[in-house]
């Protein structure tokens, strides 16, 4: 379920980029150009405002509408799984009272006990 309505969101998100980005700003804007062509010509000036301002509002509401439910679903398949590995090994520690051990580092040389002989001397 949660795989299908982050499907449909994308799509949505996707759909309502493209729809946005044909609307006519402050300046020329994309849609006088390619909203003609795209529709036929049927959308032009006050009739492409008024459509894509409408699509854009329809697409915007089931954008927030599958957002609520995403995180209504989230919210309980994350209450019916148990919980962490970590968070379960963290709660198990402050029940026992136990402090966690910190993990013992190795050194990356040997430490000698006696210092080493000098190497014998060769005469040649």
């Amino acid at each position: 379920m949660f795989s299908v309505l982050l499907v449909l969101l994308i799509i949505v998100a996707v759909f309502m980029t493209g729809i946005i980005l044909l609307q006519k700003s402050e300046g020329s804007g994309m849609s006088g150009s390619s909203a003609a062509a795209m529709f036929g010509g049927a959308l032009t000036g006050a009739a492409a405002g008024n459509f894509l301002t409408k699509l854009t509002t329809w697409l915007a509401v089931i954008f927030f509408v599958l957002c609520g439910a995403l995180a209504w679903v989230s919210a309980k398949t994350g209450a019916q799984n148990t919980q962490s590995a970590l968070r379960a090994e963290l709660a198990a520690d402050e029940l026992a009272g136990e402090p966690t051990p910190a993990p013992q580092s190795t050194p990356a040389t040997p430490v000698q006990s006696t210092p080493p002989e000098p190497a014998p001397a060769t005469d040649k």
